[in-house]
């Protein structure tokens, strides 16, 4: 019965020795670890050069530097390899357009003009802008093209008596109509005998210019000018004014009207379409 327990006994010692050996072999690893500083992880710095793509014409030249002999695995340095600029074009100056001036009325033209009395002496006074704008000379696009618009009265004797600049542009286009209407060579009379008074827009650019009016509308009367019924001016009483009707003119003053229209209506109005065609091109 002794023996036995004294056999337990030992078991039991020499059990707790064992743990208590492992323990402090455990304990002094982890003691041994944690007094070691740690070292910091090792990093590899990698520089990359990042350079442009090389254009498919210069890919020749660049195998001429000696890079070609490399193994195909070696990249090229930058230093090895020598771009040249490629050769730039350089396109011709593009000119300007231009338009020439249009030439000035005939002597038949101008008769027309003096005698025609229809739409405020019409051809009268498309006639006066054409003088005007022939004087002015050649357009360029540029700077000093433009626009001016007058305002202007003509007094029975064909002299200028009033001139004056509602807008403008170009200040080089309102120079060039005022000292082509300063310099007009004497006019006729105006066709029916009293002042002329008109607006006129001058037009000096390479772009576009007035060409000859139709005729053939004239006698029509004028369609009446639009008026907002609704209008109210707030303290007059609300009325609806009555739509204005057109005046139809007597047989007589159709009569001298029709007298007045150019016998080639038809032929002047082909004429005017045959030069717009050859101005702007004919359509295949």
């Amino acid at each position: 019965m002794l023996t036995t327990d004294r056999i337990n006994v030992t078991a039991v010692a020499f059990s707790v020795a064992l743990h208590v050996v492992v323990f402090m072999l455990v304990s002094n690893l982890q003691f041994a670890n944690l007094g070691k500083p740690k070292q910091p992880p090792k990093v590899q710095i990698v520089t990359l050069q990042l350079l442009p793509p090389l254009p498919e014409d210069l890919s020749a030249k660049v195998q001429n530097t000696g890079a070609a002999s490399k193994p195909l695995t070696e990249k090229p340095r930058a230093s090895e390899i020598i771009l040249e600029a490629p050769a730039i074009s350089i396109s011709p100056v593009k000119k300007p357009a231009t338009m020439a001036a249009p030439p000035p009325p005939t002597a038949q033209e101008w008769a027309f003009a003096g005698q025609y009395t229809n739409k405020n002496s019409k051809g009268y006074r498309f006639s006066w802008g054409q003088q005007v704008r022939s004087m002015m000379g050649t357009a360029v696009e540029g700077p000093d093209q433009g626009l001016v618009r007058f305002r202007i009265e003509i007094a029975p004797d064909g002299k200028l008596d009033k001139l004056d600049t509602l807008w403008t542009t170009s200040a080089v286009a309102e120079k060039l109509a005022r000292k082509a209407i300063e310099t007009m060579p004497q006019l006729p009379p105006t066709p029916t005998g009293k002042p002329l008074i008109f607006e006129r827009t001058i037009s000096f650019t390479p772009f576009a210019s007035d060409d000859a009016p139709s005729y053939k509308d004239d006698c029509l009367p004028d369609p009446p000018a639009f008026r907002n019924p609704f209008a109210w001016d707030g303290k007059s009483p609300q009325v609806r004014p009555e739509p204005p009707k057109t005046e139809k003119p007597t047989p007589q003053a159709m009569e001298e009207c029709l007298q007045q229209l150019p016998k080639d209506s038809v032929e002047a109005d082909m004429t005017r379409a045959r030069r717009q065609m050859e101005r702007w091109g004919w359509t295949q």
